[in-house]
């Protein structure tokens, strides 16, 4: 292990390396900057060294799956994306096996309908049927990947300790071939939660945890600025202050707990305000908040900024 350590971590993340201002990824989609902590940054990095995920909570729309993409884009890594739904189970995430298309062609072959040698010799071959999950394509990979599991608090509360083996000792059987598949080089595993629901104890122990604070008055100003670098200050600042006086607002009027808009939202928000002439939005800001259904996502939220207006 002390060996392992040695060779796969000489990998470091900074958070200074960023995408250049309209830099697209493969899929042709907009990179943007990711502006992390130092907390975060060295929370990062502990999890390379000692090759445990990294669990991250945090308010939703804080940043947390975007994350993995950033450390990615700096280490030069691929990236692997597992999102979790409430029907995921912890064996797609490794491999899936097609045994009805092998059903299938074993019929045909018996049927005298396959008769080239190479054909009988792949439908032999339980491994033809074999189809590799995000894990699975990770471990098999030479090169050390990035691997995000995405919102898995949305699934079963079997599927985390399904996963214990797979994460701790970085291997698994593949039953219908009985093939032990072991990591060619260990992934920096990024595991994302919005606390829907508790994670068992046995799992947690093998994560290293995260918190993703919400972000300072000045942070959002550099976010707002990283994505919209043309833009004038003052209407940065005024968006900013409005932005946080919202979320000071939102969930305190007779104890009512809501949820607060995230800084995902301020970006889509400030992206609208960019629409329109400076002077005019300046002036907006002034007043009843300008488009107020990019930030307010419920009835009762515009009910209860209709109250503290």
């Amino acid at each position: 292990m002390a060996e392992n350590i040695l060779n796969y971590n000489q990998f470091e993340y900074t958070g200074k390396v960023q995408p250049r201002w309209g830099e697209k990824d493969a899929n042709g989609q907009l990179l943007y900057p990711y502006l992390p902590d130092e907390e975060l940054i060295e929370a990062v990095n502990l999890a390379i060294y000692l090759q445990r995920p990294l669990l991250l909570k945090g308010e939703p729309g804080c940043g947390k799956t975007k994350l993995a993409r950033a450390v990615a884009y700096e280490l030069g890594l691929p990236l692997q994306a597992w999102y979790i739904k409430s029907t995921s189970l912890a064996k797609d995430g490794l491999y899936s096996y097609d045994a009805v298309t092998r059903l299938r062609d074993a019929q045909l072959a018996a049927a005298g309908k396959i008769i080239k040698d190479e054909d009988i010799s792949r439908i032999s071959d339980a491994a033809t049927y074999v189809k590799w999950g995000v894990l699975g394509r990770a471990f098999r990979n030479n090169q050390r990947t990035v691997v995000l599991i995405d919102e898995i608090d949305k699934a079963d509360i079997d599927f985390p300790n399904d996963l214990l083996l797979e994460l701790d000792q970085l291997k698994f059987i593949v039953e219908e071939t009985d093939e032990e598949i072991t990591a060619n080089a260990p992934p920096i595993v990024f595991i994302t939660s919005n606390d829907e629901k508790d994670l068992p104890d046995a799992f947690l122990r093998r994560c290293l945890f995260h918190y993703v604070e919400f972000p300072t008055p000045e942070r959002l100003i550099e976010i707002i600025n990283s994505h919209f670098p043309d833009s004038h200050q003052q209407l940065v600042a005024k968006a900013v202050i409005r932005f946080l006086k919202l979320r000071d607002e939102m969930g305190k009027d007779k104890g009512e707990v809501g949820k607060k808009v995230s800084t995902s939202e301020l970006i889509d928000w400030f992206r609208v305000l960019k629409r329109y002439p400076e002077d005019e939005v300046l002036q907006k800001l002034d007043g009843k908040l300008p488009f107020a259904g990019v930030l307010l996502k419920s009835w009762q939220d515009h009910v209860r900024y209709l109250r503290q207006s």
